[in-house]
């Protein structure tokens, strides 16, 4: 998150580039022998190149020099260019093909692309013209013209037995003598990645959530109600007899008018609500002991108040984020139920999976964490249903948008979301920052893992921007955004403590988005002024929230400058490395300020003892 007045905008307090000139001292100290960082097994990847075909045909081969096009009669899935094969209406066979090399050591690599399929056949049992996708010799899927659809289908496919291969991506349509069937494919990616497991760590608990939720809406999508479920497993030594559902945004309510209403728990009883009716307690009928797997379920109700907040109404425009009731988790400290912090996050959570179906009257657009696909509902509505894996939160967003869309060279698929009063030309600005802001923090920290990427722009937002997996609110800012979007980096993959560490996010990212922006930090420090011997680097939310003009200055301000300084001790080489190593053996874990201090030092000989003092940096 950005915050305003002081740390939404290059022009606000903060700057990005104000602070500057001479970096903290750093003592010399005595060489310390090496300590080889761990070896990352698998560096999470994007193997296709040009999977959107939006920079011309290289490194693809097609049979014909119109396969790939933007030609008239068929419509990108993302961008303005196509994979066009067949649709001649006569006996036809069009191919194309890239060959992928998929790194050795990555359990998990799934091959995705979009299709659209129409077709001038009349027949409902035949399948007359054929498309099949292979990897290498396995045949993966044939589709037909008994599978045309209206618009863009994902479609999705493990291809892990593949790793360290090189192989060939390849499509094959095949027309009979008449009546045609084109099969067009868009935005293909082959995503590779240690695996889905986050790192093992039996003091966080409950583990591997998985959030089934079903909610419709009102006519202006700013009351939703339905049902949520959530299926976990105790990963502790110790038994499980309670688990909290955070409810974070009854903080915009009271107690006695919540936003977010829960009832008729099943399988455990309702409690307490405390922390200001943002967590409730709810007790299991028997004690979970670690392995076992327990599911509870309940009714929900959501109502957004006005206002142009990161949950909230702006007119129209309804902007729905942390509605969602996650499970609050328990580590070696016990349970999180921190307050809310409106002056920044509160919001530690652990990776989950989640299907979330919203129904809601098809003149709203829902732009939502996760792949989404749109079906139809009842009379005048749509089913938008999301699906995100390994995702720390779900969020969404509800109104009449206007949205543009386009696929990043290494084939993300990039979509903004206007409010109305936002220029085309500045969505497209923002459209063009987002394609290349996730390619570049992917090309430094690892392959986004998100499916598509939604950018939801309002200039009211009071706050600047937000973060969720997939997801993000902004202003139009070129900083901002770029800023959000590598969030999905720094708290999304890599999570953390957000209320007691929030350095590890803010700080990651702001440094993330210096880098993306080709700011390298060298005039960092300006006249720096600690406000008091208590004011740290490190300080947890509850400091910062009783220091809060002080708080983008230190956490966002000194904390990048602070990774400069770390870069120019280690070398910028070895700091690229350090972080992409880390943000792989930290995939879908939770770092901590110890963990990173350690794995800092492991990559120089160099004593940071003095480095970490000197910078504030505790922990």
């Amino acid at each position: 998150m950005r915050p305003t007045p002081h740390k939404a905008l290059a022009t606000s307090a903060i700057a990005l580039a104000a602070l500057a000139v001479v970096s903290l001292p750093v003592e010399p100290a005595a060489a310390a022998p090496p300590t080889a960082p761990l070896a990352a097994a698998c560096t999470p990847a994007q193997v296709v190149s040009n999977g959107g075909f939006e920079s011309g045909t290289s490194p693809w081969s097609q049979s014909s020099a119109d396969v790939i096009t933007n030609r008239s009669g068929q419509t990108a899935h993302g961008g303005t260019s196509f994979a066009w094969l067949d649709g001649v209406g006569s006996t036809h066979t069009d191919t194309l093909s890239q060959s992928v090399t998929i790194p050795a050591g990555c359990s998990n690599a799934t091959l995705t692309f979009w299709l659209h399929i129409d077709t001038a056949e009349t027949t409902s049992s035949t399948a007359y013209d054929k498309l099949t996708a292979k990897i290498g010799s396995t045949t993966l899927a044939t589709y037909s013209n008994l599978d045309e659809n209206t618009g863009y289908v994902q479609r999705s496919f493990d291809v892990s037995a593949f790793a360290g291969q090189t192989v060939t991506v390849a499509f094959t349509g095949t027309e009979d003598s008449s009546l045609q069937t084109s099969f067009v494919v868009d935005d293909v990616a082959l995503n590779t990645s240690g695996g889905t497991t986050p790192p093992a760590d039996s003091t966080r608990t409950p583990a591997a959530p998985s959030y089934t939720v079903s909610l419709s809406s009102n006519t202006s999508g700013t009351i939703w109600t339905g049902h949520e479920s959530a299926t976990f497993t105790n990963a502790s030594s110790t038994a499980l007899s309670e688990v909290y559902l955070r409810l974070w945004d009854n903080y915009h309510g009271t107690c006695s008018a919540m936003p977010i209403a829960v009832s008729n728990v099943t399988g455990g009883t309702a409690g307490a609500l405390s922390v200001d009716c943002t967590a409730l307690k709810i007790d299991l009928p028997t004690p979970l002991a670690q392995g076992q797997t327990a599911t509870i379920g309940f009714d929900l109700g959501i109502t957004v108040p006005s206002g142009a907040d990161r949950f909230g109404h702006d007119g129209a425009f309804s902007f729905i984020g942390n509605a969602l009731p996650v499970l609050a988790v328990k580590d070696a400290a016990g349970w999180h139920l921190d307050p809310y912090t409106n002056n920044g996050e509160s919001f530690y959570s652990l990776t989950a999976d989640f299907k979330v179906t919203l129904d809601h009257p098809s003149t709203l657009l829902v732009p939502a964490t996760g792949t989404s696909t749109d079906t139809p509902g009842s009379s005048g509505r749509t089913i938008t249903t999301a699906t995100a894996t390994k995702a720390r939160d779900f969020a969404w967003a509800a109104g009449p948008f206007s949205k543009i869309s386009g696929t990043s060279t290494a084939g993300t698929a990039v979509n903004i979301y206007s409010v109305s009063g936002i220029s085309s030309a500045d969505a497209q600005s923002m459209l063009t920052t987002a394609k290349t802001a996730v390619d570049t923090h992917a090309s430094r920290f690892g392959a986004y893992p998100y499916g598509e990427l939604d950018a939801v722009i309002d200039n009211n937002f009071w706050f600047g921007g937000m973060e969720y997996p997939g997801f993000v609110l902004d202003l139009v800012s070129t900083t901002a955004l770029t800023h959000e979007i590598g969030h999905q980096w720094w708290y999304g993959i890599v999570g953390d403590d957000e209320y007691n560490s929030p350095w590890l996010d803010e700080a990651f990212t702001d440094y993330a988005t210096d880098l993306a922006l080709n700011k390298t930090g060298t005039n960092c420090w300006n006249s720096v002024s600690w406000a008091s011997a208590a004011e740290k680097i490190t300080n947890s939310m509850a400091y910062w929230d009783a220091h809060s003009s002080r708080y983008s200055t230190v956490v966002y301000g000194y904390g990048k400058c602070a990774l400069h300084d770390l870069r120019r001790v280690l070398g910028d080489t070895a700091m690229a490395k350090l972080l992409k190593d880390y943000a792989t053996s930290h995939w879908y874990g939770v770092s901590t300020t110890a963990e990173f201090k350690a794995a800092a030092q492991a990559a120089t000989t160099t004593d940071l003892t003095s480095f970490w003092t000197t910078h504030r940096i505790d922990g």
